[in-house]
């Protein structure tokens, strides 16, 4: 069992080293487009399935509220914490669309939309993608997978953020940690290293 616990830890740090080293100035480009966003007095849209939807709202969460230093909120939202929304979405239309009409009902064209999808091919984060492109939106995508260019999702979006692995755990632990340098760099970038003095 601890040579399982070391390779895994092995696999998943191999992971993200390689998911560093070929995303770094995509990484750097969402940052800055991020910062934008937020500046312009726009929001981040973050929305994906399961794990993914755990990812959106915990980001959401970091933006909103603080992330290591105490600052104003930024605007970030999760498109997967309304239960009626969803439900009554996936019962009347269809679970494909759960992302879509609350993408048209609450996006506009200074904001960012976030789609994060393990394999790159989960349709209804594809679809809010389209539609977040047809507003006029930014779109960016954390996915994953060895083609490289993060499936449908992938290349329906202006950053691709992926993720080089065929191991979804793998894929979703780099997901985290890019997640994690987002909102810090964000963080740093806005308010700097003086913020949590002058909140």
């Amino acid at each position: 069992m601890q040579n399982f616990i070391l390779t895994s830890l092995k696999n998943s740090i191999e992971a993200q080293e390689a998911f560093a080293n070929e995303q770094g100035e995509v990484i750097s480009a969402l940052v800055r487009q991020m910062i934008l966003t937020i500046r312009r007095g726009g929001k981040i849209l973050l929305f994906g399935n399961g794990g993914s939807a755990a990812d959106a709202q915990h980001m959401a969460a970091e933006f909103v509220n603080r992330f290591l230093i105490n600052r104003r909120p930024m605007a970030a939202l999760a498109l997967t914490t309304d239960t009626s929304v969803l439900t009554s979405i996936g019962n009347d239309f269809s679970f494909d669309e759960i992302f879509v009409k609350q993408m048209q009902a609450l996006g506009k064209p200074e904001d960012l939309a976030v789609g994060i999808s393990t394999s790159g091919a989960s349709v209804n984060v594809l679809k809010a993608m389209v539609a977040a492109k047809e507003i006029g939106m930014v779109t960016a995508a954390l996915t994953g997978g060895l083609a490289g260019d993060g499936g449908a999702v992938g290349r329906a979006a202006d950053f691709v953020l992926n993720v080089p692995s065929a191991k979804t755990q793998h894929i979703q632990e780099a997901h985290l940690w890019a997640e994690h340098l987002l909102c810090e760099l964000v963080e740093r970038e806005i308010f700097g290293d003086d913020a949590q003095k002058d909140a």
